[in-house]
């Protein structure tokens, strides 16, 4: 799947060659349930048993990503992304279950609906891009494969100049307490 992605980026980059994106590195194409932000040592403690509540009440399901868009629209995007299609409600209840787990911490819940994606690109400066936007109609429907979703990591994001590094710090088996 990667891979597949990984050329979809190379396609889009082609297209969107006059204009600023920067392009997520293969190895860094994930989906993210919860941004956190920073998180004192202490407080990871209590992170850590929250989530592992979360993973261990979900059960493991198929997750396809499909089709390729940008938000807020493909005429002026902002972030490209590519799509879930099957397994999309399970990942929607997953991510819920997780800020379910963080609220009582005081981790602020999502002001908007839980938008299950895998960001390809963050355009640097937003603006009409025809190409761009042509490029992603044309893979509106394009498939880049299914994975089975066992696992809920607590990831750790560096930035640096050279773009994001990201280090998991935990992760528990889905369904766990079922096992």
């Amino acid at each position: 799947m990667r891979a597949r992605l990984a050329a979809a980026v190379d396609e889009l980059r082609r297209a969107a060659a006059a204009h600023g994106v920067g392009w997520v590195r293969p190895e860094n194409l994930h989906l993210t349930l919860k941004f956190l932000g920073p998180v004192d040592e202490p407080r990871l403690v209590d992170v850590r048993a929250a989530l592992a509540g979360a993973a261990a009440l979900a059960a493991p399901f198929e997750l396809a990503v499909a089709g390729l868009g940008a938000f807020p629209t493909p005429a002026r995007p902002r972030v490209v992304w590519a799509g879930v299609d099957r397994g999309g409600a399970a990942l929607a209840a997953l991510a819920g279950a997780v800020e379910d787990a963080l609220a009582p911490l005081g981790v602020p819940r999502e002001a908007r609906a839980f938008s299950a994606h895998v960001t390809l690109g963050r355009v640097r400066q937003p603006r009409g891009d025809p190409a761009l936007a042509a490029a992603l109609a044309a893979a509106a429907g394009r498939g880049f494969g299914v994975l089975r979703v066992a696992r809920l990591s607590l990831m750790r994001s560096d930035l640096s100049p050279n773009g994001a590094r990201y280090t998991e710090i935990d992760g528990w088996a889905l369904g766990a307490r079922a096992a």
